[in-house]
């Protein structure tokens, strides 16, 4: 079984462009640092009739708001913790290009946790 580290956020669709180059980056040093899988999707079906509570509804999206559910898969969680020290150290985190990047979205609109699996296929 593997373990997973989950995010859910929103954020203005105009800083769309902005935040898929931050995820290339990032997929870049997880992978680099021994992910197993690396995934960022974008809402498309995010209000199906027969469900109470949607993404939408969760994250408060506006009209003008995407919507991402995004997340990392590792062999276990000492695995992650592992892959995560290494991607903290890498000196490319330093480099003043992705520093003084302006965050594309607010991390209070961002939803984080990490996760064992318990069935998969």
């Amino acid at each position: 079984m593997t373990y997973v580290d989950g995010f859910v956020m929103k954020f203005p669709a105009k800083n769309l462009a902005a935040y898929k180059k931050m995820a290339l980056f990032g997929r870049k040093l997880w992978m680099k640092h021994g992910a197993l899988q690396y995934v960022e999707a974008l809402g498309d079906d995010l209000a199906p009739e027969h469900v109470l509570n949607t993404f939408t509804k969760l994250t408060k999206a506006k009209p003008d708001d995407v919507v991402l559910f995004s997340f990392i898969t590792f062999k276990n969680k000492a695995h992650r913790d592992r892959v995560n020290k290494k991607v903290m150290a890498d000196p490319s985190m330093n480099d003043p290009k992705q520093k003084n990047q302006p965050m594309p979205f607010n991390m209070k609109d961002m939803a984080y946790g990490g996760f064992k699996s318990f069935v998969e296929a």
